[in-house]
């Protein structure tokens, strides 16, 4: 996927890379769709997401939650871009690539999810944020086009990049921080 940046990887190309027959890759995933989902979450796997995201899981409270998550994916960004930019590159036309990629990223607003929970259970949920508006909110600030412009194309180290956002989500929604 990321050789070709998401364009024209069907189900014989995977046989021909893993040297298996096409019928061998059928048996195993249903729909090309099935099989960028699993690709998405293999490459997690292979990354180590679970023993990483352990870090923020264990956060005590609301503030360390965010601030921990922030810090992790803004750091896990980099590493999953690839395959990333190769299914942003041909979701719009390609129902597998979407598939994969909603996955992905519904994963990551329900985490965005847990963390604002977790900073509304201890009070601290600066006002006028609903739930489901302050999740949209850090979900996008979050986001893998929003890295992409600063990173990449604004030249941002990843630590001004990680620490900006830090600062940034904190000041959003962490009840009296955005007054300092």
């Amino acid at each position: 996927m990321e050789e070709r940046g998401g364009r024209g990887v069907g189900m014989r190309d995977v046989a021909e890379a893993a040297s298996i027959s096409r019928q061998a890759v059928y048996l195993h995933f249903a729909s090309r769709a099935e099989l960028m989902v699993a690709t998405a979450r293999y490459g997690d796997r292979v990354l180590g997401l679970e023993e990483r995201k352990r870090h923020y899981l264990a956060a005590k409270g609301g503030v360390e939650s965010l601030q921990a998550y922030v810090e992790f994916w803004c750091n896990y960004i980099p590493e999953i871009y690839g395959v990333a930019k190769a299914l942003l590159e041909v979701r719009e036309t390609d129902e597998a690539a979407a598939a994969a990629w909603d996955d992905r990223m519904g994963t990551v607003r329900e985490s965005c999810r847990e963390t604002i929970e977790a900073l509304h259970r201890d009070g601290l949920l600066a006002p006028g944020w609903a739930l489901e508006e302050a999740t949209d909110l850090l979900w996008t600030m979050l986001s893998i086009r929003n890295w992409e412009h600063l990173t990449i194309e604004r030249g941002w180290s990843q630590e001004r990049y990680v620490e900006r956002m830090r600062r940034l989500t904190k000041r959003a929604f962490v009840r009296g921080a955005g007054e300092t």
